[in-house]
């Protein structure tokens, strides 16, 4: 099974946290272990945290990111050859971006000690869409779109959610099926929930020189998907831009 490691040198004792897989799902739970084994003399640290990290596009240019932290353990005093394994829990938010189109998520440890060896080391994660996600992806498919791009964006003012600094973005044109002739490209913000995907759809039809420079070719909606049947939502998905084409 592959593993996620964070790796960390403290003096001569080694912390190691070892999560089942790199492939997660936003929204999931993962069980991990932490592993500790003590060197020849006894440490302390003050706090061990790992922080789930992404990179999105700003104005002057993509800045880092925490998408959530989890503190494992404080006041943590590591005894000479102490060998120990704690469980931990990491629950992966539901705003964790999926890695694709160059996007990238990364579990960093971080160590409040003073001496301790490159506390910034980090593990790279694969992020899959969630189902209903993967159910839309399909059904763009379906209708003859190709995902051209997906980036991670900064929202500054809140237009898709409140309390987020980004968004991800998917771009997707037609290159075949009923749209090919009629649209240029629709840009999708998909945000998983408990109750749901709300799905924000930007239609960019195709339309001459003045109605570009003026935006009127460009509509936008929203909805939000419930249902975890794969017809159910292509039809919605086939809906929603038909209305905006």
């Amino acid at each position: 099974m592959r593993t996620v490691l964070a790796r960390i040198g403290i003096g001569s004792a080694t912390v190691d946290t070892v999560l089942p897989s790199a492939e997660v799902v936003p929204g999931d739970s993962v069980n991990a272990e932490v592993h500790i084994h003590g060197g020849a003399s006894e440490q302390r640290i003050g706090r061990m945290v790992f922080a789930v990290k992404t990179r999105y596009r700003a104005e002057e240019g993509h800045e880092t990111t925490t998408i959530d932290r989890l503190t494992l353990a404080e006041d943590l005093t590591i005894t000479p050859n102490q060998d120990e394994v704690r469980p931990v829990t990491l629950d992966i938010p539901y705003e964790t971006p999926v890695t694709v189109g160059g996007v990238e998520v990364w579990i960093e440890t971080e160590l409040d000690i003073d001496w301790a060896v490159d506390p910034g080391d980090r593990d790279i994660l694969e992020v899959l869409p969630t189902p209903q996600m993967a159910a839309v992806f399909d059904a763009m498919e379906r209708l003859g779109f190709t995902l051209r791009a997906a980036d991670c964006e900064a929202d500054p003012y809140g237009r898709y959610a409140t309390g987020r600094r980004f968004v991800q973005e998917f771009e997707f044109r037609p290159s075949k099926g009923a749209f090919a002739d009629s649209l240029d490209e629709v840009e999708l913000v998909c945000l998983p929930g408990d109750d749901g995907l709300t799905v924000y759809a930007e239609v960019d039809r195709r339309a001459g020189l003045l109605s570009e420079l003026a935006d009127t070719d460009e509509r936008t909606t929203q909805f939000t998907v419930t249902s975890d049947d794969p017809d159910a939502i292509f039809e919605q998905i086939r809906s929603a831009i038909e209305d905006r084409a």
